[in-house]
């Protein structure tokens, strides 16, 4: 074995177990084993569950340990003889890794068993740590006796893991081939099969397939409700709803290139104002909703321009830290004890009147979840006829670089002020339509986590892109919902995922195809470069 192969395998066991001492530290290793433990149905013994969590970890740092040795050992400038491909050293490998990340865990371990044998109180600092938790991390075992049970699970499941991933590595291309050969056989008989013309005609017609998935999903759409409860409805609700969030805020951020950080102002004031236009109490107006709606997505729209007026002079951070500043205003200004008799300060706004059509109550979130897909489809339309207008163009103009924009006769401030205005306008439809809903509003619920979440949907789901804001508001909207137990780690989960999408998809899971084009250009690019460095060095 060589330092180029076991230098990747110390960084990434150093890596693994650095991670595994902070899950532990902040309680999340335990209630992750607790998931587990439910999801296996395996309840009665958590210690099995908390095993079986770090020997899957152990698994991955192993495959992962070898993976990162090939990929140092087959660059162009390693040395021939690193070039070695035998079972020794995928175990090596392992073994390497394993160690590292088993002795991190079992020193955290055996020094945290020791303090709370000898009575220190680690939750003074650690609350995660209780006694019960400490309990479960040393397996019931005396320190050094759990310090090397941690140690040789890592080990073990470090070894295994690294052989597995040898072997999976090895077989890979042989499956690729194969896969690869399967699919082009699908193609051909789908393409020259006598008895589906007509099908296989339609679907490689881009004009006709587009519609038809658009159909498809519409369908799906309209009729997953019927079938669905009260508690998946509303929680589609919400994904609709952030959707439109997303979509107002795509706008201003995706299109236009500026970045705002108090989006929930504009929402908090669609909320507002339905709840006061149609609520009993404060003011006893009582309007109907499809009059008020129209007025809270106006007023959110001016509020914007207004704002826009003098801001939107800034650039990057300061526009950002401005607009942060407002929301946060908005949200004081929510829960001031001196605008109760006008907003119900603290209290919020109760009794807020939904929606009636042709006499009909829209009283059930079957009927409100309706209501919110026509208003994501409206919002769709809006927002896909502005990018592919002289407008969108601009904005995209705009966003790639201003000074040129402005050189070229681009009026900057105007389109800015625009995409503003139409962000806040969607922004306040979402505040409306959410409190309708609830038929309640208050402080609680425009806070700042509002405008973070629907400006991490966008980054997740890709920027620009209607389709990956869907999908955005799908994974961040959708799955904590079917992950209760980790609701505390809801702000790990987003910091942690908006890491591994700026490694591994920096355009999100679905950037719009303009992107795509440049993701796969500047690829295409950095290989050229490479093929053409390692020429230059084999030629000296």
């Amino acid at each position: 074995m060589t330092h180029a192969q076991l230098h990747p395998a110390f960084r990434t066991g150093v890596i693994f177990g650095v991670v595994v001492i902070f899950l532990m530290l902040i309680g999340f290793a335990t209630t992750a084993a607790q998931l587990l433990g439910a999801l296996l149905g395996n309840m009665t013994f958590p210690l099995v569950n908390l095993l079986f969590l770090l020997g899957l970890v152990g698994l991955w740092g192993g495959a992962m340990g070898v993976r990162s040795a090939e990929a140092a050992i087959s660059a162009p400038q390693a040395a021939p003889a690193a070039k070695t491909d035998t079972a020794n050293a995928a175990l090596v490998c392992g073994l390497m890794t394993g160690g590292m990340t088993g002795l991190l865990v079992a020193g955290l371990v055996f020094v945290v068993s020791i303090l709370h044998a000898r009575g220190a109180n680690i939750r003074a600092c650690l609350y995660a740590l209780s006694p019960e938790t400490i309990q479960l991390l040393s397996l019931g075992l005396p320190p050094a006796a759990a310090a090397l049970a941690h140690l040789g699970l890592q080990l073990l499941s470090g070894i295994a893991g690294a052989l597995l991933g040898r072997a999976v590595s090895l077989r890979g291309d042989h499956w690729q081939r194969r896969l690869s050969a399967s699919r082009q056989l699908v193609r051909r008989r789908l393409a020259s099969s006598a008895s589906q013309p007509k099908i296989a005609h339609v679907w490689a017609n881009r004009r006709l397939r587009r519609p038809l998935l658009c159909c498809s999903g519409l369908a799906l759409v309209l009729l997953l409700p019927l079938v669905l409860g009260q508690y998946w409805n509303y929680n589609l609700g919400t994904i609709g709803i952030y959707v439109v969030l997303g979509l107002g805020l795509n706008v201003v951020v995706g299109l236009a290139g500026l970045l705002d950080l108090g989006y929930v102002a504009f929402f908090a004031i669609g909320a507002y104002t339905m709840a006061l236009l149609t609520a009993p109490e404060p003011h006893h107006l009582q309007w109907s909703f499809w009059i008020a709606l129209p007025i809270a997505v106006c007023l959110a729209a001016l509020t914007g321009v207004l704002l826009g007026i003098p801001v939107l002079r800034l650039r990057g951070d300061y526009l950002a830290i401005v607009t942060l500043g407002f929301g946060e205003i908005i949200g004081i200004l929510s829960r001031s004890d001196m605008l109760a008799p006008f907003s119900g300060g603290p209290l919020g706004v109760r009794g807020i009147a939904g929606p009636t059509l042709l006499g009909r109550t829209f009283s059930s979130q079957r009927d409100f979840l309706y209501l919110i897909v026509l208003s994501v489809l409206l919002t769709i339309f809006v927002t896909s006829r502005l990018r592919n207008s002289r407008v969108g163009r601009a904005w995209l103009a705009m966003a790639d670089d201003e000074t040129v924009s402005r050189a070229m006769g681009l009026n900057t401030l105007k389109y800015k002020l625009l995409a503003f205005g139409i962000g806040a306008a969607f922004a306040g439809l979402g505040g409306a339509l959410f409190a309708a809903r609830n038929q309640f509003t208050g402080p609680e619920d425009q806070t700042l986590m509002v405008s973070i979440n629907v400006l991490a949907l966008i980054i997740v789901g890709g920027t620009g892109s209607v389709p990956g804001i869907i999908i955005g508001a799908l994974v961040l909207k959708g799955l904590p919902e079917m992950l209760r137990p980790l609701e505390n780690y809801r702000l790990l989960a987003f910091g942690a995922l908006l890491v591994v999408m700026i490694i591994w998809k920096p355009t999100g899971l679905w950037p719009p195809a303009k992107r795509r084009l440049e993701s796969r250009e500047v690829a295409e690019a950095f290989s050229d470069a490479e093929i053409t460095t390692t020429e230059d060095k084999l030629k000296q």
